[in-house]
């Protein structure tokens, strides 16, 4: 019989993390553990209030799949009793996880991909003035690829302003839904000027038609317009690129399917993560063989992270090793 357990954790970041949205000094993850007392799994998530999510709300939803986990459901089968979100995240990577050690073969033998490599991840810079963006990108201005949190009023600003502090930098920006029709073309103008590569979400979601009547010198990512692959038709004509999550699209096992059916359609690939510990990111790193850019930056923003952890080397993040997942 297999068994569930969950937990809230609490991780510290490192200073402070500021997007459009507020800020955050800690990051706040359930965690789910599924054992047959011989092999264990497990899963991380990170619940998401812009998504509706509570952090007890999502722990509960775990909780209550431990009935049908110990009668034996499947992952497909228990997976396919919760809606898209972190909880069914957490269940569906702890039996990823399970199901390859209990199997002997790593978690990419069974998905029936090729092995990960080490990749460069973007490292991610907070909003805030552009004194402080251009310092905090000085400090980083060797890391090869930068993600840039920009937040509205004072974009163009923040924007050249990181350029300066990190001028050999790719760059990469996330507006985090919060530019408008009247700011969109004057931010892309700046962004264009500072040689952004991508841009994430500029506009809200569900009020991002506009992106289909502009011309878009800059390739436009969807991030919270996109969860899952019922979405993808609705983006053609908006967007160039998907940001898949796990916490987003509900799992390794949906985030797959996504990977496979954007790439058919012509869609450039980020692979992001929300704030978590290696524990979030090292499913993750199973979709990085699909990824034009990947963004799994998360540990480096906390004080500490849990061990094992990945192995960073600078902004090169490895695979997993077994003792952490998969």
């Amino acid at each position: 019989m297999i068994r569930l357990a969950t937990a809230i954790e609490r991780w510290p970041i490192a200073g402070t993390f500021t997007i459009s949205r507020g800020s955050r000094t800690e990051a706040v993850v359930v965690t789910a553990t599924v054992t047959d007392g011989t092999v264990t799994g497990r899963g991380e998530c990170v619940p998401y209030a812009r998504y509706g999510e509570t952090v007890e709300g999502v722990r509960d939803l775990i909780d209550r799949q431990a009935e049908a986990l110990a009668a034996g459901h499947t992952r497909q089968q228990l997976t396919g009793r919760m809606p898209a979100g972190a909880a069914r995240n957490a269940l569906d990577c702890a039996l990823w996880d399970f199901e390859a050690k209990r199997a002997g073969k790593p978690a990419h033998a069974l998905a029936g991909i090729s092995a990960p490599v080490p990749v460069t991840t973007c490292y991610t810079l907070s909003l805030g003035s552009p004194e402080e963006m251009a310092a905090a990108a000085h400090v980083a201005a060797a890391r090869p690829l930068l993600k840039v949190k920009l937040g509205g009023a004072g974009d163009p600003e923040r924007i050249a302003a990181v350029r300066r502090g990190a001028p050999n930098a790719r760059l990469v920006v996330d507006a985090n839904e919060a530019w408008s029709p009247e700011t969109i073309e004057a931010n892309l103008a700046a962004c264009t000027a500072a040689g952004v590569e991508l841009i994430e979400q500029p506009l809200p979601a569900g009020d991002d038609g506009l992106l289909a009547r502009i011309a878009r010198p800059i390739p436009i990512c969807a991030d919270e317009s996109l969860h899952g692959d019922v979405d993808l038709d609705a983006l053609k004509g908006r967007y160039d690129a998907i940001n898949i999550k796990l916490d987003k699209a509900g799992g390794l096992t949906e985030a797959l399917r996504l990977a496979e059916a954007a790439k058919a359609r012509g869609l450039s690939i980020m692979v992001g993560c929300m704030l978590g510990t290696s524990l979030a990111m090292a499913p993750a790193m199973l979709l990085s063989g699909f990824a034009d850019f990947v963004d799994l930056d998360g540990p480096l923003l906390l004080a500490r992270d849990r061990e094992p952890g990945l192995l960073f080397e600078g902004s090169l993040i490895h695979p997993p090793e077994p003792a952490l997942w998969g």
